[in-house]
């Protein structure tokens, strides 16, 4: 627990597990290690709800910062196959946010929502003499659908196909390089390659575009721990194991230099954006296609068996113990 990011299993397990307020029927999917989402079930719909943190980066100026950090929370609700409805949101802002940043903050979420019809519907702002950036608020997004619609963290079976879009390291790239361009031994026009990365944060529509060309199984945002800890998390909650062809997996144009120049492992670092969908084999030519005629890259990388674990190459590979991108955030703070 004293690493940064996000608590590991062990913690999870014997810490939160045990506690999670009053057993209700209705709960057909409550808190789960590397799970996305829950799910409530109401009369003959269900509620897909997700809560994540809201970050705002004025680096990254106030407008490109509301994009990334409303794309953040609505990611993990849309993975769930239903499309996200409503929001609501909580902001602790530091006393130096004035009311025109905030103004251009708010305004690229409420265009960011209106876009993909998503209704903000509660919240609270306010600014308080200990917040500090970039956390400062969180957000949680609802879906409401019916039952069978529903993509179920834990549903990737024996005989599925394994598609990744985007690739490792798409977030990281996209905020280091942005936020820390000076600090990078790299030529302008790589960098500036490496920042249009940022801009790939965004899952929603690809969501939307799988599950409706096929029969999708799982879905999942690989998020802190990066791809690797994403194949570990689809995996583990459905009991079975993910064998990856390493060059069938897109990696998008900046990744590869980035990470090399800040000796980072791109595979292992957070890239919110980047999808794992695992579909019926049948119906994983109709998805791709989807895919790519929204402009995705997106490859054919694995393979879904019986066992356990994740297989890279032939080789058995490890769960992260932590995600690749919070030291060199932290070296980069320092410097």
């Amino acid at each position: 627990m004293d690493d940064a990011g996000k608590i590991d299993r062990e913690f999870f397990e014997s810490r939160i597990e045990p506690r999670l307020g009053a057993a209700r029927d209705d709960v057909a999917i409550g808190p789960t290690y590397g799970v996305d989402f829950g799910l409530i079930e109401i009369d003959d719909s269900v509620l897909a709800v997700a809560t994540d943190p809201i970050s705002i980066l004025p680096d990254l100026g106030f407008e490109r910062a509301g994009r990334f950090g409303i794309r953040i929370v609505l990611s993990d609700v849309a993975v769930s196959g239903l499309a996200p409805s409503h929001v609501a949101v909580s902001f602790a802002l530091p006393p130096e946010t004035t009311d025109e940043e905030f103004a251009r903050f708010w305004g690229a979420v409420d265009e960011e929502c209106r876009d993909l019809g998503v209704s903000i519907v509660t919240g609270h702002t306010a600014r308080y003499d200990e917040s500090r950036y970039p956390w400062v608020g969180s957000g949680t997004a609802f879906a409401v659908g019916d039952a069978e619609d529903v993509v179920r963290p834990d549903g990737a079976r024996p005989g599925d196909d394994l598609l990744v879009t985007k690739g490792p390291g798409v977030e990281t790239v996209g905020l280091l390089s942005s936020l820390f361009p000076e600090r990078i031994d790299l030529p302008a026009e790589t960098l500036a390659v490496a920042q249009e990365r940022l801009d790939d944060v965004e899952t929603v529509r690809d969501c939307a575009a799988a599950v409706d060309a096929g029969r999708v199984t799982a879905m999942h945002d690989a998020t802190e721990g990066g791809l690797i800890g994403a194949l570990h998390e689809v995996a583990g909650s459905a009991g079975v194991r993910i064998d990856v062809d390493a060059d069938a997996v897109p990696v998008l144009p900046g990744v590869e230099a980035v990470s090399e120049a800040l000796s980072m492992d791109h595979w292992r670092a957070s890239t919110a954006g980047t999808l794992l969908i695992a579909v019926h084999p049948e119906d994983t030519d109709a998805v791709v296609a989807a895919l790519e005629a929204r402009g995705t890259p997106v490859g054919v990388a694995g393979k879904v068996t019986d066992g356990s674990g994740v297989v890279v190459d032939g080789e058995r590979v490890a769960a992260p113990s932590g995600d690749a991108a919070w030291p060199v955030y932290e070296r980069l703070l320092s410097e």
